[in-house]
């Protein structure tokens, strides 16, 4: 593949996530800056950051959950608790990222089992 091909890939696919979770009502995107890469930071209106983990994880879906410590002056000046993280990598498929959102979209209705 090489690097130049990987990066492109990680960074298309975290950019359909992007945008897949903004279409969500009630998801933020949280990330910032003007490069971004494979992690996707996000949080769910009603849902502490660990729940979302944790519901996730009961689909067989791995994120990771960024807590304020990690980040402090930049979380305490937005004003979060926490939030999730997902990162994508080049072997991922726009179907994971697809099935990805449709977990998030059931989880942000109050559908999700």
């Amino acid at each position: 593949w090489g690097l130049e091909a990987v990066r492109e890939r990680v960074f298309a696919l975290a950019e359909g996530l992007r945008r897949g979770l903004s279409a969500i009502p009630g998801v933020i995107v949280r990330d910032l800056g003007e490069t971004r890469c494979g992690i996707v930071s996000f949080t769910v209106a009603r849902w502490a950051a660990p729940e979302v983990r944790g519901r996730l994880a009961g689909h067989a879906v791995n994120v990771s959950v960024s807590p304020a410590a990690s980040t402090l002056l930049d979380m305490r000046a937005r004003g979060l608790d926490a939030v999730v993280r997902a990162s994508v990598h080049y072997y991922n498929s726009t179907e994971e990222v697809t099935r990805f959102c449709a977990e998030i979209e059931d989880l942000a209705r109050g559908t999700a089992e």
